[in-house]
């Protein structure tokens, strides 16, 4: 399903009104066009299933593996920087760090493809505990390994900016699949 760019120019034009604020005034004449371009970047994850990330992602390797699938070696992707946008508030889900870890069952992904389909998950209307839910359904999709792990540090502005205006508040989540749920010395890699 595509973003309707003209049916979010329309809607920002009525907030503006319902503000009490003038959309064709010289600062604002251009803002829903603006908004509409921003929501098309943001939001470009919506526009995609988890099969449909994951097949866009899919580039894996598979020859010389013995020694990975042999010793059961993890990889581990840290600090990947994404945002997201809160569905409940629409406020910016911000500062957030994701950890990607799994082990591999035969073949392995490129690890820039990690931090894309961490990225494309979080351009979606979310809650941090989808997002980590997400990303672990794709990376099963891609590897094929059922041991797959995500963490999450994260900021809300819907607590931060507004509410209960705690600024230094932080949102941590995980998401253990696979051998990470009773494995302490898998988990311990983690962190």
């Amino acid at each position: 399903m595509a973003i309707d760019t003209e049916a979010i120019k329309e809607h920002v034009k009525g907030i503006l009104i319902a503000l009490g604020d003038d959309p064709e005034r010289e600062g604002l004449k251009d803002t829903p066009l603006r908004v509409a371009k921003m929501y098309e970047e943001v939001f470009e994850g919506m526009n995609y299933t988890n099969d449909e990330i994951a097949e866009m992602f899919d580039k894996t390797f598979e020859d010389d593996l013995e020694f990975v699938t042999e010793s059961k070696d993890m990889v581990i992707v840290k600090d990947i920087d994404i945002f997201s946008y809160c569905e409940h508030h629409l406020a910016l889900m911000y500062d957030m760090k994701v950890t990607v870890a799994y082990v591999p069952n035969g073949k392995v992904i490129g690890l820039s493809k990690i931090a894309r389909v961490a990225d494309m998950v979080g351009k979606r209307l979310q809650l941090q505990e989808r997002i980590g839910s997400d990303i672990a359904d794709i990376m099963t999709k891609i590897t094929g390994s059922e041991d797959v792990a995500v963490l999450i540090e994260g900021c809300h502005s819907c607590m931060t900016a507004r509410g209960i205006k705690k600024s230094g508040a932080k949102t941590f989540s995980s998401t253990m699949r696979g051998k990470f749920i009773d494995d302490y010395k898998l988990q311990m890699q983690l962190r």
